[in-house]
């Protein structure tokens, strides 16, 4: 068995079966920024899916939003974006190699050299992360606005609104899902660092004296989400940020990383961000961004606990561990995407072992009856052993194959795709034998 030591075989598969494609590729691509195929957009889908259920299900105190791209410029002003959210980039005055000055070895920083060809290193430049853009009529003449770098200030802003129009009150929670927008320098990895990505981001708002216990709670809450999609406790680890290491608005944090082939990386940011969010924009709003406190009437700027994962990230995180190339007893090999059967984009195929002698028509029936309630696909082209091969890879965690026994005794034989063993079991039980392996 061989597991994914690199992205490009699965850079290789994702394209062939239809999981991502490179943005713009007719036209030579474009760096950093992916598109989700047929099947990619189906995974992606089912993890949101998933994700939202346990937010706004789960909890009775979790309610949703859905903030715009585009917001006025003093929120960008007010979270500290547009005066610090920049990094020192220096650039190579021979081979043309740019770098953040803050991760070149202290070597290189002394010598002013290149780390790939020892040239000589322009002095650090400020590069602002948002993109800029302007909203008017007139080219030149309209109001200068941002994508937003991150979901999260949407949530801030709306905290009032929220908390007014669904009654709720402290302690709960706002949860978006979201494009956000950053012109990263050295963007790289398959999908693990774009310029457009996708957020699944949940504030919670509590009272101050209990933001440490709530922080406890939401870290262990989080790994409970990773179960569902079935990512496995050994991929997964909490890394702290040290003193030095802590943004500014946050009193701690913890990343939840993944086993990446590149090593372990952050897949999702969990942060006591204290009350500096709110505090900033009632400055610099004129806005009392306040909760009343039910036992004394007294009012207070609440904490923030924040999860904050990346969905984009998490399909990777779901592509890589799936991955697997077998070599079978057989000598034959195999490639498979061990997908849990939740977030598999295909749940089941639907397989007629031959065109003729009305099995292709009871295939389709039983296939259009399913399609109704799950994700189904039906192939009838090729020998059985390659629609099975071909539904491994798409990680479809069940293959039905409908043969003369479905037309004489009423049965029909299911394959799993991991251990490929099969069953034989009246089809009038199919529905409710796949809905219970499915889903969580």
């Amino acid at each position: 068995m061989t597991q994914l030591e690199s992205f490009d075989k699965l850079v290789s598969l994702a394209k062939r079966r239809g999981f991502i494609f490179q943005s713009s590729e007719i036209y030579g691509g474009i760096n950093a920024c992916y598109d989700y195929g047929p099947l990619g957009v189906e995974l992606k889908r089912n993890v949101k899916d998933i994700w939202w259920n346990a937010m706004t299900r789960d909890y009775d105190n979790i309610v949703g939003l859905d903030a715009a791209i585009l917001m006025h410029p003093k929120v960008w002003e007010a979270s500290g974006h547009i005066a610090g959210f920049t990094d020192p980039l220096v650039d190579c005055k021979k081979c043309k190699s740019r770098f953040r000055e803050d991760t070149l070895p202290e070597e290189n920083l002394t010598h002013r050299k290149c780390p790939k060809c020892e040239g000589a290193l322009t002095e650090a430049r400020n590069f602002n992360l948002m993109f800029k853009t302007e909203m008017g009529a007139l080219e030149g003449a309209g109001t200068e606005v941002y994508l937003r770098p991150e979901t999260a200030q949407g949530i801030f802003v709306n905290f009032l609104n929220v908390m007014d129009t669904s009654r709720q009150r402290i302690p709960f929670g706002i949860a978006q899902i979201g494009k956000a927008f950053r012109n990263e320098i050295t963007p790289g990895n398959f999908t693990f660092r774009t310029r457009e990505f996708e957020q699944m981001e949940m504030q919670y708002f509590v009272e101050p004296e209990n933001s440490d216990e709530w922080f406890e709670t939401w870290k262990q809450r989080r790994l409970e989400y990773y179960d569902r999609i079935g990512i496995k406790r050994e991929n997964l680890r909490f890394e702290a940020h040290g003193p030095n290491e802590l943004a500014h608005y946050a009193k701690a944090a913890f990343d939840i990383e993944f086993k990446f082939p590149i090593g372990w990386s952050e897949l999702e940011g969990i942060h006591n961000r204290s009350d500096f969010d709110l505090k900033q924009h009632e400055a610099y709003s004129g806005k009392k961004m306040m909760a009343m406190d039910a036992t004394t009437n007294k009012k207070f700027h609440p904490f923030i606990i924040e999860t904050s994962a990346g969905c984009d990230r998490t399909v990777l995180a779901i592509l890589s561990q799936a991955y697997e190339e077998q070599t079978l007893e057989d000598g034959s090999e195999r490639t498979v995407m061990h997908f849990h059967p939740a977030v598999a984009p295909i749940k089941v195929a639907i397989l007629p072992l031959m065109k003729k002698d009305g099995l292709k028509e009871l295939a389709y029936e039983i296939y259009d009856d399913l399609k109704k309630i799950l994700p189904a696909f039906f192939d009838e082209k090729g020998a059985i052993g390659r629609r099975y091969r071909r539904m491994d890879e798409a990680g479809t965690p069940f293959c039905v194959t409908i043969d003369h026994d479905t037309i004489e005794k009423g049965t029909v034989t299911i394959r799993d795709r991991d251990s490929m063993g099969q069953v034989t079991i009246p089809k009038e039980e199919l529905k409710a034998w796949l809905l219970e392996r499915i889903y969580v």
